[in-house]
């Protein structure tokens, strides 16, 4: 073999080896400077105190910075995204992890859905972003049934399926009586999760007030109470009590104003069917004696004293049957439209009856004082099902 085709050869051993080289080497930063990588990603749901979330992740270089990003389902105008900031010490592999506390938050109901996805970076400038995931914070101490009609939804775990049949019913005999005497229909699905007990109830809520039976998270579309197969007479009115809270919301919800407090609980109670003797009672009594709340004082929150508190909701009842009553169903129904547009609360009434807040006050204690009058029995009060 000559030189010249040695030379040649030579040269072609060289230039396939550098490549070859040069690919081993690449291939050997590449490994070194590998990015950010999830190992294990969980979330734990302790009910109803807190939802703990768990990253196990690894890095070619020292990761340095992770955030939890998480949404809650819920009712907004604003989609809002929060993020948490994970404290831990730089490093290529890292295992951290960060509890949304719900006794900083208020809670949530139960079976509120809420998806969430990491934001990590390490020093060489790699990130990773992961995809979102969905977890539910569901009360995973009970062994919850469901039973879906239309939409409404109820979960429970004591009691048999007739039980569950009978919340069913009274929920849709609640809707039925809703629309008939406002107009105000379902639009979105509700849920109902019902505790065998009140204590079963008072377990899975944060900061609970002892005298607490149901309560209502509108923007949730969730309805918790606590409520045995045997005692369902109290069950119904509660049902279609919390019922017209959640509906009158659905179609009332605007960003700027809420229901002025005697009608959101005026027609929840009036919901309810016949007025409670304790309430008309109440009643009866500040009319006699001329302690009745202005109808202007109870929009605002309601008294925490029991006396007081039954006497709004005594007067609220009567203010809404006044107004149904006199008026009708396509008056209420065109008021709740008003208010659907986020119309103050004098705007809405002088829209709608002519007349505003101070108006209705005149009006209806005029009508109140009627109905008392001492030839009348306080049982006199008893809304539109004995009309």
């Amino acid at each position: 073999m000559n030189k010249l085709v040695m030379l040649a050869m030579a040269l072609l051993i060289v230039s396939t080896l550098v490549p070859v080289d040069g690919l081993q080497v690449r291939e050997s930063v590449a490994q070194a400077q590998a990015g950010p990588a999830v190992v294990n990603s969980t979330a734990e749901v302790q009910f109803p105190l807190s939802l703990r979330f768990n990253l196990a992740a690894r890095s070619g270089a020292n990761i340095v910075d992770v955030r939890l990003r998480y949404t809650v389902e819920q009712e907004s105008f604003a989609q809002v995204t929060s993020e948490a900031f994970l404290p831990f010490a730089p490093a290529t592999g890292i295992d951290v992890s960060w509890s949304l506390d719900m006794r900083r938050t208020g809670g949530l109901p139960p079976g509120t859905l809420i998806r969430y996805w990491w934001v990590v970076r390490d020093a060489a400038g790699g990130r990773l972003e992961t995809t979102p995931v969905s977890v539910r914070f569901e009360d995973n101490r009970r062994s919850w049934q469901e039973l879906t009609e239309g939409l409404v939804s109820v979960f429970w775990y004591s009691g048999g399926t007739a039980f569950a049949n009978g919340i069913m019913a009274a929920a849709h005999d609640a809707l039925d009586k809703l629309a008939q005497d406002t107009g105000a229909e379902i639009e979105k699905p509700l849920r109902f999760y019902v505790y065998a007990t009140q204590q079963d109830l008072l377990g899975a809520m944060i900061f609970p007030q002892e005298w607490t039976g149901a309560v209502t998270y509108a923007q949730f579309g969730t309805i918790v109470l606590g409520l045995s197969p045997d005692n369902m007479i109290w069950g119904r009115r509660v049902i279609a009590h919390e019922l017209a809270h959640a509906v009158t919301h659905q179609i009332t919800s605007n960003p700027y104003s809420d229901l002025p407090r005697w009608l959101d609980e005026g027609l929840a109670t009036y919901n309810e069917g016949l007025l409670d003797v304790s309430f008309s009672t109440a009643l009866q009594r500040a009319v006699t004696s001329n302690t009745l709340f202005s109808v202007r004082s109870l929009g605002s929150p309601f008294s925490a004293r029991a006396d007081l508190a039954a006497l709004a909701y005594a007067q609220s009842f009567s203010i809404v049957d006044y107004l149904i009553g006199t008026y009708g169903q396509d008056k209420m129904s065109e008021l709740l439209t008003v208010f659907s547009r986020g119309s103050t609360y004098d705007n809405a009434l002088v829209t709608v009856y002519g007349f505003d807040t101070d108006g209705l006050n005149t009006r209806w204690r005029e009508h109140v004082t009627k109905l008392f009058q001492p030839n009348r029995p306080a049982v006199g009060l008893v809304g539109a099902d004995a009309r």
